[in-house]
């Protein structure tokens, strides 16, 4: 789970997060920089990885947290670069909030049903999304909520896309 260093949406770390946990999975948090992240209401949690050096290949799912933080990253490179690998390998990729902006940028939402926080959504129209302003959108490997609200159903949606993707992978032996 990506998160901006300052400003990530609590709910839409911690909801989802405890959500893959308790349906098994290991959850790596990462960030510009590693420490204590702080999100916009208080919460905290440790970063040991950074984006830059993750690989999206690493990971089931590639998760980014919305919140006012994110913005700053909605052009990064090592976030746009961690989007079109993970969506380029067939994994699951995601964004709540704000952090749809990302996707968007990064070319994984073009021709897919997306949304977003709404003060975002003219950035998946330019991007070739199909902007719906519902509250969770599944669209194959892609998956988007549209704010805190929705948290717990875009975790448990992410957990359940984990879940299909380990059953469809060939398993070598």
């Amino acid at each position: 789970m990506v998160v901006a260093f300052e400003g990530f949406r609590d709910e839409e770390l911690f909801l989802p997060r405890g959500i893959l946990e308790r349906r098994g999975a290991s959850v790596t948090v990462l960030s510009d920089r590693t420490g204590t992240a702080v999100g916009r209401l208080g919460g905290t949690c440790e970063v040991r990885d950074l984006i830059g050096t993750a690989r999206a290949a690493d990971y089931a799912a590639v998760v980014f947290v919305g919140g006012p933080g994110i913005r700053a990253y909605a052009l990064r490179p090592d976030c746009l670069a961690l989007a079109r690998e993970a969506a380029d390998g067939a994994k699951i990729v995601a964004a709540i909030c704000a952090a749809g902006a990302i996707l968007a940028h990064a070319g994984v939402l073009r021709g897919r049903r997306a949304t977003c926080y709404p003060t975002e959504g003219e950035v998946l129209r330019k991007a070739g999304a199909s902007y719906t302003g519902q509250a969770l959108e599944v669209d194959k490997n892609v998956i988007t909520a549209d704010g805190p609200q929705a948290s717990s159903r875009f975790g448990a949606a992410v957990a359940d896309a984990v879940v299909r993707h380990r059953r469809s992978v060939p398993v070598r032996g």
